[in-house]
């Protein structure tokens, strides 16, 4: 879902003439929303709110554009959307179906006209459409082909834009919004940008557009009107000013990457309230462990350093990472791991801020795993959990937000893999006990595949420690 600002001079007819026009930009509109109304019929023509429900502070993912009349955003809070809109429909993020469709619209959609895509989120992508117009002729029947086949197989709508480039094919997708399909010739970018804010160019955020403004400078067609050398000494540096004076041409020199490998996988979450009770802390670690999981399982990844992240009351926060001697790919084991660091990174608080680096603006401190947290406290610690996991053990301190990642990430199918001879299970060996985990977790993705992931999940019993 694009957030850029768009333009209310910005014409939705610029042309028929595609000579050059090679990329697309293909980005669903109000991707979770839409989703959810798809499945839920009961909410077509309601204002839909996708995001944290949970207490006060969530923010919201996605809103519908039912819901956006009333003034509700993307990472908007949810307390200020609930205030906005009270009789929306206030629904959580269900990452594990959203993800799934996603997959299925790149790969069963898109992929059938050409490999090369650059998959930028899990709602949009960039196209290179040369190589298939031999075949498809134009790239508006492309990108009309492309709207029909979301909206017949899903239900929800999608908007594309095209353009000689990556950038106005994005700037064009964002003015066809919603539900639209717009070219920009090649000749007339230029005239196309120069209508355009300078937040709407991808790239320009608030530091960039302070500097500019220091200088006098609030529009495009300032830019426009400058030279290359102007622009490099506003903005102190040479690589940026290039790329800015080019973009406020219609120009770009940025070229598709069809395949970027994820370098980590993590989530985390926020307590409705902050809380030192242990249990709940583990149970939030175990859903993001969860989540994490299920997404090196649809991606045929597998992954080598878990790290935990806790933030503080105060808003400090402290990670801890380890690396596990095989790889990992079930939630059981990651769980494993970060029980191990959870003890650190909660005692990192209670030894002092400044042990870990952090000052009054955050900071973050990171070891392989937990022998500098103090064997003292982290065995007290864990051994209050691990003695009774449904009392409320309590904490060091206040946590705010938890969360896990996982980074080293390989393909599944090409990492030489050894179960570890330490895997804990008194009724298996090693062996059996992991492969049990793995074949469990996949059947419980194909339940969540079709029923939403929050239709079934682990016991408490199947976790080691409990």
């Amino acid at each position: 879902m694009s957030t850029a600002p768009r333009s209310q001079a910005v014409r939705k007819d610029w042309g028929h003439d595609e000579s050059g026009c090679t990329f697309l930009h293909v980005d669903m509109d109000a991707f979770f929303a839409s989703l959810e109304t798809a499945r839920r019929p009961e909410l077509v023509g309601r204002p839909v709110i996708v995001g944290g429900v949970e207490g006060t502070r969530g923010v919201v993912s996605t809103a519908n554009y039912e819901a956006r009349r009333y003034g509700v955003h993307s990472a908007q809070a949810m307390a200020t959307a609930r205030r906005l809109c009270p009789q929306g429909a206030f629904l959580p993020v269900d990452h594990h179906y959203y993800s799934h469709v996603s997959h299925e619209i790149f790969t069963e959609i898109v992929a059938k006209i050409t490999d090369q895509i650059e998959q930028v989120s899990v709602d949009e992508a960039y196209i290179n459409v040369a190589p298939a117009l031999r075949e498809w002729k134009s790239p508006r029947a492309i990108g009309e082909w492309i709207r029909q086949q979301v909206y017949q197989r899903f239900h929800i709508t999608c908007s594309v834009g095209i353009g000689s480039n990556m950038l106005m094919a994005k700037l064009a997708s964002t003015n066809a919004k919603p539900n639209g399909l717009l070219l920009v010739p090649q000749a007339r970018n230029a005239e196309f940008v120069r209508l355009l804010d300078l937040r709407a160019i991808n790239g320009v955020g608030p530091a960039l557009e302070k500097r500019l403004s220091s200088w006098a400078v609030t529009t495009v067609a300032q830019i426009q009107e400058m030279s290359e050398a102007q622009v490099v000494r506003m903005v102190s540096s040479r690589q940026i000013g290039h790329w800015l004076w080019l973009a406020c041409q219609g120009e770009s020199e940025r070229v598709l990457v069809t395949h970027a490998p994820e370098k980590s996988i993590g989530q985390e979450m926020t307590f409705p309230e902050d809380t030192n009770d242990l249990a709940k802390i583990r149970a939030l670690l175990r859903n993001c462990c969860d989540h994490i999981a299920r997404r090196l399982r649809e991606k045929q990844l597998v992954a080598r350093t878990v790290s935990v992240k806790i933030r503080f009351a105060d808003l400090t926060y402290a990670t801890r990472s380890q690396t596990s001697r095989v790889p990992i790919q079930n939630s059981v084991q990651m769980m494993q791991i970060a029980d191990q660091l959870l003890p650190a990174a909660l005692a990192a608080w209670k030894r002092g801020r400044s042990a870990t680096g952090e000052g009054a603006g955050g900071g973050s401190a990171s070891d392989e795993g937990v022998a500098s947290a103090g064997a003292a406290v982290a065995g007290a610690i864990r051994g209050q959990v691990s003695a009774d996991a449904g009392r409320s053990a309590v904490s060091p301190t206040f946590v705010r937000l938890a969360g896990v990642s996982v980074s080293g990430l390989t393909e599944q199918s090409t990492t030489l893999y050894q179960p570890e001879l330490d895997f804990d299970d008194t009724q298996e060996n090693n062996e059996t006990a992991l492969k049990k985990n793995n074949e469990l977790e996949k059947a419980l993705d194909a339940v969540r595949a079709k029923y939403g992931s929050s239709a079934v999940r682990r016991g408490a019993t199947s976790w080691r420690d409990e």
